[in-house]
């Protein structure tokens, strides 16, 4: 219109509004190369767009004020259908939860899987999306949380998987009978396999059982077995699947039944933890890949008391250096990498009973978000806020749960949501910080 206005016919109804707002869409989105001068905008029509005026209010709106306001009774599936189509679904997403906080979450969604069996464990992804495995089956849900096709390795039972990126998901397998297991990347969008990562021993590529994984922007890990006698920590190209090299487990450490992995971004190292049944005592490694060698170990077989203090999960904390481990007692206790005596400091959350052998007990799983760590326990999750002053320190600041759940079996973060895996449903609870300015959908 040649005064800092733009006019927009969508679906047969005018919106006038500032080239200022339509900028604040960003230089990616559609909307922003319309009004950039590639496009031939008639002054009197306007722009001209064959879509639903009421989505495009509700976005124009957003892109006004930052806010998200959706009417009653509107398809938030269709919203994200029309904020991807005008390159406007990262707004969207940034304006229907704020930064994970557990002192102010609430549970936003449950979802019901179609899937024959208990769901074991649960991933999350960078942006908010998830899957989780039945068995052998693993089910992808989006940022939106709408089921993708199922993913299936050679119908051999999973042990872990996780996101390399929202579109690509990992899975790794381990042996069953003649079956040898292994590891392939997915696209989630068609359920087709990228690649099917192999180790190479003697100059030849084959498969192998794979326990757990982890990924950073280049490359990708897991605890396998290269062959009988052969145990480590193998890294692959994250691009092409080639295998580039391998951390063999020379003390003793068990890298090649770790359990749990977990790139440190900060830190530049991978985080190893092998746990209790895999091996008789945990142990836990920082593997610096650039210097070949282990940059920090930890085992509990010095604290192993008549108490028999097993610590069944683990999780770091890169940017306070420090790791927070959980036994079977549900006892949560943080270790300093920092210092040499690498002493646990318990918080104890409570005592019970030792539980005999035959007793079935879902173990504590745990989580960590900036300076908060998530701890599952039974029927709800502890979150706790490490101390400013020392890394160590810890206390209990929110109890998470809903009531008739029953037990949880996992979490997981990301993509500042919460994930809670139910142990005896096939349902898990998403948890989110609400945008406190804004309605939201």
């Amino acid at each position: 219109m040649g005064d800092g206005r733009v006019r927009f016919d969508v679906g047969g109804t005018t919106f006038i509004t500032s080239t200022t707002t339509i900028a604040n869409a960003g230089q990616g989105s559609m909307l922003s190369a319309l009004i950039d001068g590639r496009w031939h905008q008639p002054s009197d029509a306007g722009i001209f767009l064959d879509r639903d005026p009421s989505y495009f209010a509700v976005l124009l709106e957003l892109l006004r004020t930052g806010e998200l306001h959706v009417p009653p009774g509107m398809s938030r599936r269709a919203l994200h259908r029309e904020a991807l189509f005008y390159g406007l679904l990262d707004h969207v997403k940034e304006a229907q939860r704020g930064p994970l906080n557990g002192n102010l979450v609430e549970c936003r969604a449950s979802i019901s899987g179609r899937a024959i069996g208990d769901g074991i464990a649960i991933r999350a992804s960078s942006d908010g999306g998830c899957c989780v495995a039945h068995e052998t089956m693993v089910h992808v849900y989006d940022w939106a949380l709408e089921e993708k096709q199922p993913l299936t390795l050679d119908y051999v039972s999973v042990n872990d998987m996780g996101f390399l990126n929202p579109e690509r998901v990992v899975i790794c397998t381990y042996e069953r009978g003649e079956q040898i297991g292994g590891m392939a990347c997915f696209n989630v969008n068609t359920g087709e396999i990228e690649h099917r990562y192999q180790v190479t021993h003697e100059g030849q590529g084959k498969n192998f059982p794979a326990l757990a994984f982890a990924s950073n922007h280049r490359h990708v890990f897991a605890s396998c077995r290269k062959r009988i006698s052969d145990y480590g920590i193998g890294v692959w190209d994250q691009t092409t699947g080639e295998h580039l090299d391998f951390f063999h487990d020379s003390e003793g450490t068990h890298l090649g039944d770790a359990r749990k992995l977990q790139w440190l971004p900060q830190s530049n190292v991978l985080f190893v933890a092998s746990l209790y049944p895999q091996s008789d005592n945990s142990f836990i490694s920082l593997l610096d890949f650039r210097m070949k060698q282990k940059a920090w170990t930890w085992t509990d077989s010095k604290m192993r008391s008549s108490d028999d203090k097993l610590v069944m999960d683990t999780v770091a904390m890169d940017e306070r250096s420090t790791v927070c481990v959980v036994n079977q007692y549900d006892n949560l206790g943080f270790i300093d990498t920092r210092l040499s005596q690498q002493a646990v400091k318990w918080n104890h959350m409570y005592t019970h009973a030792k539980l005999s052998e035959s007793e079935e007990h879902c173990y504590s799983r745990l989580a960590a978000c900036g300076s908060q760590v998530y701890a599952s326990r039974r029927d709800n999750v502890l979150v706790y806020c490490c101390s400013d002053k020392e890394a160590t320190r810890c206390i209990q600041t929110a109890n998470l749960s809903k009531e008739g759940r029953g037990t949880i079996s996992d979490i997981a973060i990301g993509g500042d949501r919460l994930f809670v895996l139910q142990a005896e449903e096939n349902l898990f609870d998403v948890w989110e910080t609400p945008i406190l300015h804004g309605v939201g959908c």
